[in-house]
């Protein structure tokens, strides 16, 4: 027959209840895989000194003492290995270069977005100095920028207007971008593709 609803409840509970352990434990090792100092606790280490030579394997007490008397800190660089690695460096610093490092992959990693610009064909000049704003912007951030003049009514019979409308926010956005895709119809807007310089 149905197994019980209430032993479902239970092991719905005990699955859940693995789970957040299970993450908890991951967490902890990703927080923890880098132990310096006093707080690696194995008993002998294979160490690469200051000057990044190998120094052999030896005891964590002479290890500290090294680190100590370089005005370093000894890093657990390859807790997994048997003994485990550890490398006596400068930790700010090696914190400073590792964190550099993320955000200098982040930025490569960082997509690429295209910005969309829209206004009517008929439009004030405030207005279209704040849009011009937003394009600046856009480009200088590393965005591409698409463009859009929208026809209302009859106006989708003046499509030369609209050509000039974009035109002219190209040459304004000349010193930062360069245009991509010219002017073309779709519909009842006209777009133009600006990517930066």
């Amino acid at each position: 027959g149905k197994p019980c609803t209430s032993h479902l409840s239970l092991l719905s509970s005990f699955q859940r209840l693995f789970y957040l352990c299970h993450k908890q434990e991951a967490s902890i090792e990703k927080i923890t895989e880098l132990r310096i100092n006093h707080n690696i606790t194995v008993s002998e280490v294979r160490l690469i000194d200051e000057k990044g030579q190998q120094a052999g394997i030896v005891t964590i007490d002479n290890a500290l003492e090294m680190a100590t008397i370089a005005e370093m800190d000894l890093v657990e660089i390859a807790p997994q290995a048997k003994p485990v690695v550890c490398k006596i460096l400068d930790y700010g610093k090696f914190k400073y270069r590792e964190n550099k490092k993320r955000h200098e992959a982040r930025v490569r990693r960082k997509q690429v977005e295209v910005k969309e610009i829209k206004f009517h064909l008929i439009i004030s000049e405030a207005d279209y100095e704040v849009k011009l704003r937003n394009a600046v912007r856009f480009l200088n951030d590393g965005d591409r920028v698409k463009v859009s003049v929208w026809f209302r009514g009859r106006e989708i019979s003046k499509p030369k207007i609209g050509v000039e409308r974009l035109q002219r926010f190209a040459r304004d956005l000349e010193e930062v971008g360069d245009v991509e895709q010219a002017p073309n119809m779709e519909g009842k807007r006209m777009n133009m593709l600006i990517v930066p310089k």
